[in-house]
C-alpha cells in the first residue's frame, strides 16, 4: 500500500485494494484471514505482483548491473592468438598446408579469453515471480550477487528465495530452467559459415526439456502406446481434429525459439496416431482407412507439408467448405518471432446436440416442421440386433449418430409406435 500511495492519489481505489488484501479466504466453509500476500486468483493479483516486484527490478538495474558490468569486450585468448599468428606467418611463406593445419588447431580454442579479469556482464529478466540472471564472471562473484538479492528481498520486500529453485548453474556444463525452456551455451565447434568461421560455438541457446516432451506425450499414450481418447468420441470429427490441432499448434508456437524444435516431431507422431485411433473408434473403421481418407498436404511458408485434413462441403456451393487440419506446421526454428496480438477464443464444447436438434424443429425422417416430438429408446443395443428385415430410416439415423433420441413429427412418431416403419403418409410427405 505504501508503494501504491506514492503514485496513486485516489483514496477510494486505495481503500478498495486494501480491502481486497485484507479480505481473507474461505476454505471448506472455514474463514482464514489474509496475513500476507495478494488474493489468490484475483484479477488484480498479477498487476499487484508486478508493482511489488518493480523494486527488485530497479535494485538489479540501478545497483547490481552497474557494479558487475565492466569492460568493452573480452581480450583475445593467448593460445588462439599464438596459433593465428603462426598460421598467418606460414601462409606468407607459402606453406599453405601447415598454415591450414594451424588454422584447424586454432579453431579448437575460443577466440576470446573466457577468464578475462577486466570483463564482466550481468543480464536480468523477470516474468511474474520468476527471474533469471545471466552472469559472465567467476563463481565467487555469482554467489555475491545471489546473497545481495537474498538480503534485499528479505529486508525490503519481506520475501524469501526458494532454495529448490534458486540455483547457480554453469552454462557450459548444465542448463538453467526458465519458463519451460532450458537455457545454456551451445558447444558445436565443427559448424562453420561460408567463410569458415564458427557461428554457433559459445552462443546462448534455448531448448525444449526432454521431460516436457515425455509429459505431453503421456496424455495421448497408455503403457507406452498411443491410444484413442474416449471422452471425445461423442464430438464431431471436425471438433476432434480442431482440438488436436489447437493443442499441437500451441506447443509449436510457444517453443518456436528452441534449437531442438524438431523434437516436437515425436509428439506430433504420438498425437497423430491418437487422433487416427480416436476417429477410427468413432467411425468403427481401421486406422489405415482413416489415413487413406484424411491424408493430404498443405502449403506453408517453408513449402508443402503432409497433414490430415477433413473437408466438409456446404449446401451453398458459393461458400467455402469447412476445413479441419491436423499437422502441416513447419518445425523450422523462428529466429525473430513476432507476437500477434489477436484474440483467441477458448474452445468450449457444450454437449448440447439434442438442444440444437430441438431448436432446428425438423423431423429427421421426413423433413416436416409440424408438431415435432422426441422419440426415445431404452438402449442402442436394441437397435443393433441382427435380423433379416431391413432397418427403417429412423433406426439407421440413430445407429449412425449413436443417439438414443431423435426428433420426429407426430405422424412418423405414431408410425414407429404402431410398428409401421414406412407408411403412406411418410412417402407422401417426402414426395411433396
Amino acid at each position: 500500500m505504501h508503494i501504491l500511495r506514492a503514485n496513486i492519489l485516489d483514496n477510494r481505489l486505495l481503500r478498495l485494494i486494501e480491502g481486497a488484501l485484507k479480505a481473507g479466504y474461505c476454505e471448506e466453509w472455514t474463514y482464514h484471514p489474509s496475513l500476507s500476500g495478494s488474493p489468490q486468483g484475483g484479477i488484480v493479483s498479477p498487476i499487484l505482483s508486478n508493482i511489488y516486484m518493480d523494486r527488485l527490478d530497479k535494485f538489479v538495474e540501478e545497483t547490481l548491473i552497474p557494479e558487475y558490468t565492466r569492460g568493452r569486450k573480452r581480450g583475445l585468448n593467448p593460445p588462439y592468438k599464438q596459433k593465428a599468428s603462426l598460421a598467418e606467418y606460414y601462409r606468407k611463406k607459402g606453406q599453405l598446408e601447415k598454415a591450414e593445419d594451424l588454422r584447424r588447431e586454432m579453431q579448437q580454442y575460443p577466440s576470446q579469453d573466457p577468464k578475462d579479469p577486466e570483463y564482466r556482464r550481468l543480464r536480468y529478466v523477470r516474468y511474474a515471480d520468476d527471474f533469471l540472471l545471466g552472469f559472465a564472471g567467476p563463481m565467487t562473484e555469482a554467489k555475491e550477487i545471489k546473497d545481495k538479492i537474498t538480503t534485499f528481498l528479505g529486508t525490503e520486500l519481506k520475501l524469501t528465495l526458494s532454495a529448490e529453485k534458486t540455483l547457480i548453474t554453469h552454462a557450459n556444463t548444465d542448463r538453467a530452467r526458465f519458463l519451460g525452456y532450458e537455457i545454456g551455451i551451445m558447444n558445436v565447434p565443427d559448424k562453420f559459415d561460408d567463410q569458415r568461421r564458427r557461428v554457433v560455438n559459445g552462443k546462448v541457446g534455448m531448448y525444449i526439456p526432454e521431460d516436457v516432451i515425455q509429459t505431453k506425450r503421456k496424455r495421448y499414450r497408455r503403457d507406452g502406446t498411443p491410444l484413442h481418447r474416449p471422452e471425445l468420441l461423442n464430438d464431431s470429427e471436425y471438433d476432434i481434429i480442431v482440438r488436436y490441432q489447437g493443442e499441437y499448434r500451441g506447443l509449436v508456437n510457444y517453443y518456436g525459439l528452441a534449437q531442438n524444435l524438431a523434437w516436437l516431431n515425436y509428439l506430433r507422431y504420438t498425437m497423430e496416431t491418437s487422433l487416427l485411433k480416436t476417429l477410427a473408434s468413432k467411425n468403427q473403421t481401421s486406422v489405415m482407412q482413416e489415413v487413406k481418407r484424411l491424408n493430404s498436404t498443405t502449403k506453408t511458408s517453408e513449402g508443402p507439408r503432409k497433414c490430415l485434413q477433413l473437408i466438409i462441403p456446404r449446401e451453398d456451393k458459393k461458400q467455402k467448405p469447412l476445413v479441419a487440419t491436423f499437422g502441416g506446421i513447419s518445425l523450422k526454428r523462428c529466429k525473430n518471432p513476432v507476437i500477434q496480438d489477436q484474440v483467441i477464443l477458448p474452445y468450449i464444447r457444450m454437449r448440447s446436440e439434442i438442444v440444437e436438434r430441438l431448436l432446428n424443429d425438423t423431423c429427421e425422417v421426413c423433413g416436416s416442421k409440424e408438431r415435432i416430438e422426441m422419440h426415445h429408446v431404452r438402449k442402442l443395443a436394441n437397435l443393433n440386433k441382427k435380423g433379416k428385415r431391413e432397418k427403417p430410416l429412423w433406426m439407421k439415423i440413430m445407429i449412425s449418430r449413436k443417439r438414443k433420441s431423435i426428433p420426429l413429427c407426430k405422424g412418423c412418431h405414431e408410425d414407429i409406435h404402431h410398428n409401421v416403419p414406412k407408411s403412406k403418409k411418410q412417402g407422401n410427405r417426402r414426395a411433396g
